[in-house]
């Protein structure tokens, strides 16, 4: 149901055909398996060596995380792009997932709501479970998961339509038959594009600035009432103004839904993120608060990356 021109900046250049397997050498099952996860969900990846046993990561026991993640590896053709991610992503809170290019960021986001199905010559295994259903299980509807689960890409895409008609086309496609008005009003209340756009609601969406596209986009997501709001780089392409105002619209967001974002930008993952979760090479190295793991990260290659010395 969402647009499918998300970025790939995880995917090989060449991919290989639907019908290739995993390799072998990577079976979950081989000596060489990634640790079972922690007793509260999640583990950090081993960095230069055999798995050792981190410290867990604080969590609250009393809350039952919105997304639960187990045991993922994910394949390009025989590419193992992710490797035994075990997460938890709790509810009503910014989670950002960051590390350099090609770590596998934007593919496991794009797990999360089985936007990777789309890809020809890819292979998943393990669980991702939303409120404790599993969203990958044989009965499990993909465009529901999609409706629940929403998509924000890192490139603004509007639709060549009114401001209105964008933030409906969703909802109506979904057999909405409430008050359009009030709902398009909501949306773009909530995605803080109301006050700016209201009085050309019947105007062409493409005549919109990037930063207010972006916003409108927001809205579009917002409109068919998801759960979780993932967000692929939504600022990489915007002005700082625009980065600024998507930012603080993130940041309200969060109060009604539960919010995953891939960013490039350390300082806008400190900014905006409750929880950061640090990848390299397809695996989960670290993941915490996101104050304690940009000053005091439990890990020498975390450490390493949020202080620059690679990355």
């Amino acid at each position: 149901m969402l647009p499918t021109n998300e970025s790939a900046d995880d995917a090989p250049a060449d991919n290989l055909p639907a019908d290739k397997a995993p390799p072998e050498h990577v079976s979950t099952s081989s000596d060489s398996s990634p640790r079972a996860p922690s007793p509260n969900g999640r583990a950090n990846a081993a960095e230069d060596s055999a798995p050792t046993s981190p410290p867990e990561a604080p969590t609250d026991p009393a809350m039952d995380p919105k997304l639960n993640i187990q045991d993922l590896h994910f394949w390009y053709g025989d590419n193992h792009a992710l490797q035994g991610i075990h997460m938890d992503i709790q509810p009503n809170k910014v989670t950002a997932l960051i590390g350099p290019s090609g770590c596998g960021k934007s593919t496991l986001l794009r797990c999360l709501n089985r936007m990777n199905e789309l890809i020809e010559g890819t292979t998943m295994e393990g669980t991702v479970l939303v409120d404790g259903q599993d969203i990958y299980a044989s009965n499990t509807d993909p465009v529901m998961v999609r409706r629940r689960v929403g998509m924000v890409f890192q490139k603004p895409n509007p639709f060549p339509k009114t401001i209105y008609k964008n933030v409906t086309w969703g909802a109506e496609i979904n057999g909405y038959d409430g008050d359009l008005d009030a709902l398009v009003e909501r949306s773009l209340r909530q995605a803080a594009l109301w006050s700016e756009v209201k009085d050309r609601l019947h105007t062409s969406a493409l005549d919109l600035s990037g930063g207010q596209q972006q916003r409108l986009c927001i809205a579009r997501t917002l409109a068919v009432e998801p759960d979780v709001v993932l967000m692929d780089e939504p600022a990489s392409a915007l002005d700082p103004i625009a980065t600024s105002k998507v930012e603080e619209t993130i940041t309200e967001l969060k109060q009604d839904y539960t919010i995953v974002i891939v960013t490039h930008n350390m300082q806008q993952a400190s900014r905006i993120s409750d929880e950061t979760a640090f990848l390299y090479m397809g695996r989960l190295v670290e993941m915490n608060p996101t104050d304690q793991l940009f000053t005091r990260p439990e890990k020498d290659r975390t450490e390493a990356y949020v202080t620059g010395r690679f990355g």
